[in-house]
């Protein structure tokens, strides 16, 4: 996602609502020390862009409940995410204390929960080309932005244009080799399945050749 462009105040509104969430609009306009209209124009404006939405908030005896505001999860994005250390963090004090061997077998228990994951969603009766499809439906989902082409000898190639993994990918290639046999049994018997081009080894994106046996 671009970074979004954002004015200091608006900012400042969403830092404060990060902290003081669900309030109000004076509430906000005292903190930024504005007036309730220019506080109420920021609110509709980030609301437009999808960073904040309005709650009804207790009811004061009679009468319209108070309208209050909140960040909504697109805003997560405004703000500092170390997922991605965290688990070359953890992958490293794995591989620190339990060993080379400890490490294999969580990618491989990871590796095996996709596994019976993948076997209710692919077909096996369905037509090699179908069940590619869904293959890349899954990943999709999964984040890897995934599609498949078919080329002129009939083959097909599954491209991954995303990694969502890849910091963890570089810190353990356990995951790659993992993918390209998951592939394998997902697809069945019937089907070959070659890596042609490979993220982590200076490709562009990760691409997989799956031709009928």
């Amino acid at each position: 996602m671009d970074e979004p462009s954002l004015s200091d105040a608006k900012r400042r509104v969403i830092a404060y609502l990060k902290r003081s969430a669900p309030t109000g609009t004076n509430a906000v306009a005292e903190a930024l020390g504005v007036t309730d209209v220019a506080a109420r124009q920021h609110l509709r404006a980030l609301a437009e862009q999808g960073f904040v939405e309005e709650q009804a908030g207790p009811a004061a005896g009679r009468g319209r409940p108070p309208t209050l505001w909140r960040l909504t999860t697109l805003a997560d994005s405004l703000f500092p995410d170390r997922h991605d250390d965290l688990t070359v963090e953890l992958i490293a004090s794995i591989r620190g204390v339990l060993g080379e061997d400890a490490l294999d077998r969580v990618i491989d228990a990871r590796t095996a929960r996709q596994r019976e994951q993948l076997k209710t969603i692919l077909r096996p009766e369905a037509p090699l080309a179908e069940r590619a499809q869904q293959l890349a439906a899954q990943r999709t989902r999964e984040g890897y932005i995934a599609e498949v082409t078919t080329e002129d000898d009939g083959s097909l190639l599954l491209i991954e244009h995303h990694c969502p993994i890849c910091d963890a990918a570089k810190a353990c290639q356990g995951f790659c080799r993992g993918e390209l046999d998951l592939f394998q049994d997902a697809l069945g018997e019937d089907a070959e399945v070659v890596r042609e081009e490979h993220l982590l080894s200076g490709g562009a994106r990760c691409v997989y050749r799956i031709r009928e046996r």
